[in-house]
């Protein structure tokens, strides 16, 4: 079996934030593209979340990284992007929504505990150029382990399933693993081994959660500054304006 995953430190998302960034201005490109081991499936357009795009979008890099995770993992594994590039009102509506759920369990908690038991599992929205959410630089992924057949492995938890189950290394706690959880801790084991050759960080507190290139990753990583800031995809009206303010100017 690999190496058991590490125990790693919540993020101190001050720290975070305070890291410098020097976007590269690297654009994203679409996850779907990807043939053979590597595979896109947009889960928020699939549930229905509002204004959630049809697309996994990452950041060059961070897509050609992906593409080395996969062609590592055991023979007939493949990488499944399930979330990537967000736009903002996605992560706004992720973040309330779960906020809510937590206030309506302990309404006695103050602001502060609700909002860390939050960003837990769900970054605070933010477009500021100095600390964007995560999410919204094309850094982050979210991603699972699929079978020949199309499945996705057990990974003791479901994506985005807020318990702490769903911290990465949660099972290798366990004392006694029952023959599933066994097969939980190999499962999460492997692609943990995958994305982190690849140069990727892992979010602790979320097995599926993986960052290149972002403040996130420089944080983790030990980067002195990020590559990354938050971007957005390349639509059909901001070429046409690029190419009229060539003209004009």
């Amino acid at each position: 079996m690999n190496t058991a995953i590490p125990r790693q430190p919540e993020p101190d998302w001050r720290q975070v934030a305070a890291l410098p960034i020097a976007d590269n201005q690297e654009e994203l490109v679409p996850a779907s593209l990807a043939q053979g081991r590597l595979a896109c499936y947009p889960a928020y357009y699939k549930l229905g979340i509002p204004n959630a795009v049809p697309e996994c979008y990452v950041r060059r890099e961070v897509y050609l990284r992906l593409q080395a995770a996969a062609r590592s993992l055991p023979e007939g594994l493949t990488l499944l992007v399930l979330d990537s590039w967000r736009p903002y009102s996605v992560q706004q509506y992720l973040y309330d929504t779960l906020y809510n759920v937590i206030e309506h369990h302990w309404p006695s908690k103050s602001d502060a505990e609700l909002e860390q038991l939050t960003r837990e599992f769900v970054s605070v929205p933010s477009t500021d150029p100095r600390a964007p959410s995560p999410h919204l630089t094309g850094g982050s992924v979210d991603v699972t382990l699929v079978d020949d057949n199309g499945l996705m492995l057990d990974m003791g938890t479901l994506f985005d399933e807020a318990t702490p189950a769903s911290h990465t290394a949660a099972f290798e706690a366990l004392d006694r693993p029952s023959p599933r959880e066994r097969e939980v801790i190999k499962h999460r084991r492997t692609l943990y081994r995958a994305m982190t050759r690849a140069g990727f960080t892992n979010l602790p507190s979320e097995w599926w959660h993986y960052d290149f290139g972002n403040q996130l990753w420089a944080w983790y990583g030990g980067h002195g500054r990020a590559h990354y800031g938050h971007t957005y995809p390349e639509s059909l009206e901001n070429r046409w304006r690029k190419e009229v303010d060539r003209r004009i100017g």
